[in-house]
């Protein structure tokens, strides 16, 4: 093993050996800066010891509720300081915290209501009759304790049918001892796919992974002391990209952001400060197109985290010039969110042109330090040539993979199978090994036996000044199989033609990848921003029945 001749006396102990666990993050921040601001939500703000008194009441009150550790606590919770709480609160009374995405229908709700098995679930007012429709059609014996959230900058009052979070943590003891994890590997989240291929899959992360990821997104973002991070990600989608559990490690700030607006982003930067967000193109979109009204003055550049499909280099080229430095990042819900970055080389590409530049940015990028490997693989898992065009699956290993599928060992072996997670993401390598993302392995148009990428397709299509945002999927042809079929939202005030968009994108593509239709719509999308292309491909079947 390459240990020494003679290790007698260094084994692990109290002193040489604690599990990693974000939580230690947390209580490190309270010790040191108690008195620096932590959490910003409208009218309400926290310094880290109010942040930590709250966060250790409220884990006595679900202790007191009959929360066990390895127990479920779910939440249907917006961006808001409640939810943050409960990012802390959850783990630290030893249970494992479940958010769920707030825009789920009744059914889905319902299913993993019964999948996980929350014994308490904090709801915010807004989504208490819809959890209440999931709970009334479920046996009495497996319903949760539903404990409600009211949000009073959003108008909200109690409606006094349930216990009420505020209550709770006003009674809770401000001397409860955290439950810490006796093993880094322990359970932390549950956190459950889309879904949009079947019923959706619980992905389980550990204490260990959580606190690498949010260390190294850290790392990554070359996050500076008392950063101020925007919380533009839902903290249901991944735990906000674990940046939550992230930014005590700089005893930093979270601005919450209920409603993701153009005028809500530009306030959170030039009247809080915001140095940072994350967030998926479409908020890229939003802040590009907001009407002057809703655009605040700001003297400082604000870093931006982008994922959830991969940027337009046009999209890129617009919103720099505004205050943004942007740095494409990639990642699915079972590696903790974010797990690559287009790791920016300021020595090699300091001098490019803005349209190089945005070429760039617009990769897929290389693995995060806390990722062992990120490798494009063929279907024999040999890695791809280096060559710019040979496309395997990009595949994953090391310590942020999650631990499997809940109660799923079928998926979680499949998911794994050769020692690599499985993405479903199709990409090739550039020569100096960044790797670019072509398609999802579904979202692949073979036209007459050719493979076409749609998202090379939609990249072409954003570069038209009309265009503020499209989608590509495949559309059956008699002919030829399958053909392109284009989705888009046009930039405000603009016009433009199908047949203008047609004749435009015939300039930059082979003529098998120019789409055949162009459809002018509102693009369906998830909470999230991902464009839902499986309703689409539906629109698209249908047009010429």
């Amino acid at each position: 093993m390459g240990w020494l001749a003679d290790e007698t006396g260094l084994e692990k102990c109290a002193a040489n050996h604690v599990p990693l666990t974000p939580l230690s993050n947390l209580r490190w921040a309270a010790e040191i800066f108690p008195h620096r601001e932590a959490v910003i939500d409208r009218s309400v703000r926290l310094n880290y010891a109010e942040l930590m008194d709250r966060v250790t009441r409220l884990a006595s009150a679900l202790s007191k509720l009959g929360v066990k550790p390895g127990d479920v606590v779910a939440t249907l919770l917006p961006n808001t300081a409640p939810h943050v709480l409960a990012t802390w609160a959850v783990p630290a009374c030893g249970a494992i915290l479940n958010t769920i995405n707030t825009r789920l229908e009744v059914e889905t709700i319902q299913y993993i209501f019964g999948h996980a098995a929350p014994k308490v679930v904090l709801v915010d007012a807004a989504f208490l009759p819809t959890v209440e429709k999931a709970v009334a059609q479920m046996d009495e014996a497996d319903v949760p304790l539903l404990v409600e959230v009211v949000d009073h900058d959003a108008g909200f009052q109690p409606d006094g049918r349930h216990p009420d979070m505020d209550d709770l943590i006003a009674d809770g003891d401000p001397d409860f001892d955290w439950i810490l994890p006796e093993d880094e590997w322990e359970s932390i989240a549950l956190n459950y796919t889309s879904g949009t291929t079947g019923r959706p899959k619980g992905v389980v992360y550990h204490h260990r992974g959580a606190y690498l990821a949010a260390i190294g997104n850290m790392m990554s973002w070359q996050m500076q002391r008392h950063a101020r991070y925007l919380t533009i990600v839902p903290l249901f989608h991944c735990n906000g990209w674990t940046h939550t559990w992230m930014v005590p490690a700089v005893a930093g700030v979270v601005i919450c952001c209920r409603d993701v607006t153009a005028r809500n982003v530009y306030h959170a930067i030039s009247v809080d400060g915001a140095t940072h967000f994350g967030g998926a193109p479409i908020v890229l979109n939003t802040i590009i197109a907001a009407k002057e009204d809703d655009r605040l003055p700001f003297d400082h550049t604000v870093q931006v985290f982008t994922a959830g499909a991969p940027p337009p280099a046009a999209t890129l080229a617009k919103i720099e010039p505004l205050g943004f430095n942007v740095t494409q990042v990639y990642g699915l819900t079972e590696v903790y969110g974010p797990a690559t970055e287009c790791a920016w080389q300021d020595d090699l590409w300091g001098e490019t042109e803005q349209a190089e530049r945005a070429a760039i940015k617009a990769r897929t990028g290389v693995a995060m330090p806390v990722l062992e490997e990120a490798t494009v693989l063929d279907e024999n898992m040999d890695p791809v040539p280096w060559d710019g065009e040979s496309t395997g699956e990009i595949m994953m290993r090391g310590n942020i993979v999650m631990k499997g599928y809940y109660k799923n060992p079928e998926a979680t072996a499949e998911a794994f199978a050769g020692g690599y997670f499985h993405s479903g993401d199709v990409a090739f390598r550039h020569p100096d090994g960044y790797i670019k993302i072509t398609d999802r392995a579904k979202d692949i148009i073979i036209s007459g036996g050719e493979n076409v990428s749609s998202v090379e397709v939609e990249g072409a299509l954003m570069h038209h000044p009309a265009v503020s945002l499209c989608a590509v999927v495949a559309k059956p042809d008699e002919k030829w199989g399958e053909v392109p079929c284009a989705f888009v939202e046009l930039a405000e005030g603009q016009t433009v033609t199908e047949a203008d968009l047609i004749t435009f994108s015939r300039e930059h593509l082979a003529g098998f990848k120019t789409p055949k239709r162009v459809v002018f719509m509102e693009l369906p999308k998830t909470s999230t921003g991902k464009i839902q292309k499986f309703e689409l491909r539906g629109v698209a079947k249908a047009l010429d029945d």
